[in-house]
């Protein structure tokens, strides 16, 4: 093997940019040539990459985003897409390909490894943490800390105001964000979309802590529970609370990446290359505990990682 290829997929998450350096460079250390597919699976479709060596991806660690960049490819998705990114592997002579990204990108990557030779690893990256088989994906942790100290800030302003703030953070299908942010940050209610709810119930639970002392209310909220502006409008009127929203949006995806995301770029690119050089086909790398394992790709593309809702009972208790 002599050649190896590197794309990042879907949404960009803090240390996609460290995860790309991390297999550069240990590719190059191990005599591995490394192409660098531009714009996501696009990159493979259009046949569009550049060489990557250790001086092109100086500078990059403590950046976030992705300098492959990244978009949506809907062409992919078709069978022919994905002959035709079969082919340009083929064709550049590359016997194994490095896909940084989540769930999506992880179903991508399964159906390549059917129409291809290449060894394909994934290397989970993604704000979301819905990647299963692993504890942890890059740029979570960033993710977590940037929704953190907005909310701390709106905490202040909460209880000057004696006020309810909604923080919307992101997560349109699962909730580990807000379950984590929302328990990080002490909140007072976690909406997530695992867990339906009742408005009535989050007034009931606003006006028992009113009666508890509590003047003021944090509510964290992920995007896909609804529409918050709805449900703020609707706990303003039955409680005559102030109550205000705050969207986060794409800020939780950019910005730095964290120590934490920066270290496990760096170890998930380790595995990521010794997994190829020993030939080892369609695997991802995953965080089990303190170890760095593998796991096949099609069981964790096939598969839904779980939310522990104890920790939604937790907050709950933290709450009081």
């Amino acid at each position: 093997m002599k050649r190896i290829g590197i794309v990042t997929s879907g949404g960009d998450a803090p240390g996609m940019n460290a995860a790309i350096r991390a297999v550069v460079r240990l590719a190059h250390s191990r005599h591995l040539e490394v192409l660098g597919f531009e714009r996501g699976w696009e990159g493979l479709l259009t046949n569009t990459f550049k060489p990557l060596g250790p001086r092109s991806v100086s500078g990059i660690i403590n950046q976030g985003g992705t300098m492959l960049f990244t978009s949506r490819c809907p062409e992919f998705n078709s069978k022919e897409g994905v002959l035709k990114a079969a082919e340009t592997l083929r064709m550049n002579d590359v016997h194994g390909l490095v896909v940084i990204g989540g769930n999506g990108s992880f179903n991508g990557a399964l159906d390549l490894s059917k129409e291809s030779d290449a060894a394909i690893v994934g290397i989970p990256a993604t704000i979301d943490n819905d990647v299963y088989g692993t504890d942890e994906t890059i740029g979570f942790d960033t993710a977590v800390n940037t929704a953190v100290s907005e909310i701390d800030k709106i905490r202040d302003t909460a209880i000057s105001h004696e006020r309810v703030f909604i923080i919307e953070v992101m997560g349109r299908t699962r909730g580990f964000l807000a379950l984590t942010v929302g328990l990080t940050v002490g909140a007072e209610i976690i909406l997530v979309p695992e867990v339906k709810f009742e408005t009535r119930d989050l007034i009931k639970n606003i006006d028992d802590a009113r009666q508890r002392g509590k003047k003021s209310s944090i509510i964290v909220a992920a995007e896909g529970v609804g529409e918050t502006r709805v449900i703020a409008k609707e706990i303003e009127e039955k409680t005559l609370s102030e109550v205000r929203l705050s969207v986060l949006g794409y800020s939780q995806r950019g910005g730095a990446p964290t120590a934490r995301s920066r270290y496990l770029a760096c170890m998930f690119g380790d595995k990521a290359v010794d997994l190829i050089l020993n030939r080892e086909r369609n695997k991802i790398v995953r965080l089990v505990g303190h170890q760095i394992t593998a796991l096949d790709l099609e069981e964790s593309a096939k598969s839904i990682k779980p939310l522990d809702l104890r920790l939604l009972e937790l907050a709950k208790e933290l709450a009081i």
